[in-house]
């Protein structure tokens, strides 16, 4: 498994642990840190995920709930709500991530992680804001 890969599912992991515990993503990161410092430091893409998503969360969830066609924001499930959170964030500030990789990275973990039907949504849904990136303001 690629390293970014890798870093994605650790990423995933520590801002769903976040979301279940209302917690900041960045709390949940530095105290995993501490036993874990070299899982992370291993991956810095998983700790660039992380900050972002949390920087930027407010816009990424507004674009997901415009979006979201017959979904509320509260009604997806956990994992499907981080995982475009991620897959948003990649897309829309990642300049180094194509955008084909971040939607198909997303989708790999929607169909590894998640619900027969979140493949085809987070798919769906990612591909329609890369379509409108151009036009987004951020």
């Amino acid at each position: 498994m690629a390293a970014r890969t890798k870093a994605r599912k650790l990423a995933l992991d520590i801002l769903f642990a976040a979301e279940l515990r209302e917690e900041e993503p960045t709390a949940v990161l530095a105290a995993r840190g501490r036993p874990n410092q070299d899982e992370l430091s291993e991956y810095p893409h998983a700790v660039r995920l992380i900050e972002g998503v949390q920087e930027h969360r407010e816009r990424i969830d507004e674009l997901i709930a415009t979006y979201a066609t017959g979904w509320t924001l509260e009604r997806m499930p956990v994992v499907d709500r981080n995982i475009l959170r991620m897959g948003a964030f990649e897309l829309l500030w990642v300049d180094d991530v194509p955008d084909g990789v971040a939607v198909s990275e997303a989708v790999g973990l929607a169909t590894e992680l998640s619900t027969d039907e979140s493949p085809r949504f987070v798919n769906g849904l990612l591909s329609r804001l890369q379509q409108l990136k151009p036009s987004l303001s951020l």
